[in-house]
């Protein structure tokens, strides 16, 4: 049975690596399906209350990280939500050169992870 992923990604600038990542979820042999990405709301809605019910109703969030992931704060709101609910997540490499960025609530052990199809299928079986 595929798990259902959630994908955290800076919506600013990370568009582009969200859609590989979508398009590696719709190949015959891919272990996950995508099951929401990102919301684009306004903070002052309720953003976070919509995060955190498609957050819950999944079994892993995948956070991609790029260059200015750091500053984005919707993903470090939505990694919070992930630590809070006790979601399994990994943060995986977005851009080939590496020069990449935590989120701001990532955990000091929390590794970054080569974006490779082995290790994805991996870290999705939990190898961490």
């Amino acid at each position: 049975m595929k798990k259902r992923v959630f994908i955290s990604f800076d919506y600013e600038h990370d568009s582009d690596i969200k859609g590989s990542l979508v398009g590696q979820a719709k190949l015959p042999d891919s272990p996950f399906e995508i099951v929401d990405m990102s919301i684009k709301e306004a903070i002052a809605s309720n953003w976070k209350s919509n995060a955190r019910k498609r957050i819950k109703s999944c079994d892993c969030v995948i956070v991609l990280c790029g260059a200015y992931t750091s500053s984005a704060k919707g993903v470090a709101a939505e990694l919070t939500i992930t630590q809070e609910e006790n979601i399994p997540y990994f943060l995986l490499c977005g851009r080939e050169d590496g020069k990449v960025q935590r989120p701001t609530s990532a955990r000091k052990e929390d590794k970054i992870y080569k974006w490779t199809w082995k290790n994805i299928k991996l870290l999705l079986d939990g190898n961490r």
